[in-house]
């Protein structure tokens, strides 16, 4: 495999800041409207409204571009995570998850043209989760969750149980903004996630081995 593009440098004053984010704007906009072979660093110079050359000073190429973007959509993620956790209100299991799961279909919703070509077109410019801050950082908060609702839970690894409801509730929640059928109700798919989420939870070995039997 190649190796994952990444950028020259991460910005660190808060004017710099701005204009990356300007950038990926623009490099987002252009994805969406044009595609992958329609999209190059002249034209998203053009449209972030700043020389080629401040392009290049982050981002070595347009496949640069493409994994940045996977990155903030990453951090994205973790954000509405931990908004939900960060929370003060005491919240039951089911509630925590129904958070969660309102929360990234709404992030999703934000730009879901561009989450599908990323998703669809260009996962492999997405970093491996053990080599994501944001997936790690999603991951130790939602472990957290499950060690302070043990005695909801069913599954004895809560550190398995924490990747299996991440990648459930990835998948899901793309499938939701990306793939669902029209006579489906928005509010009863997510629900059903829900329900999907604190079923895998609830559910223990020995509850599992007697509906096998």
């Amino acid at each position: 495999m190649r190796p994952l593009p990444t950028p020259r440098k991460a910005p660190r004053q808060a004017r710099s800041q701005h204009m990356v984010e300007q950038i990926l704007q623009a490099t987002a906009s252009i994805l969406e409207e044009r595609g992958y072979a329609g999209m190059n660093t002249n034209a998203v110079a053009a449209r972030a409204g700043v020389s080629v050359g401040s392009v290049y000073q982050y981002f070595p190429n347009k496949d640069s571009l493409i994994a940045a973007l996977h990155q903030r959509h990453g951090a994205h993620m973790y954000a509405a995570i931990d908004a939900v956790l960060a929370g003060a209100a005491a919240r039951t299991l089911r509630e925590h998850l129904a958070a969660m799961v309102h929360a990234w279909l709404a992030a999703h919703q934000v730009e879901p043209e561009l989450h599908k070509v990323l998703e669809k077109e260009f996962p492999f410019f997405d970093a491996p989760t053990q080599d994501s801050p944001a997936d790690n950082n999603s991951f130790q908060r939602i472990l957290r969750m499950l060690e302070a609702h043990r005695d909801e839970i069913g599954q004895p690894d809560l550190d398995l149980a924490t990747w299996v409801l991440l990648r459930m509730m990835e998948s899901l929640v793309h499938a939701a903004v990306m793939d669902a059928p029209a006579r489906f109700a928005p509010a009863d798919i997510e629900r059903c996630i829900v329900d999907a989420l604190h079923g895998y939870l609830r559910a223990g070995p020995a509850q599992a081995g007697a509906q096998d039997k």
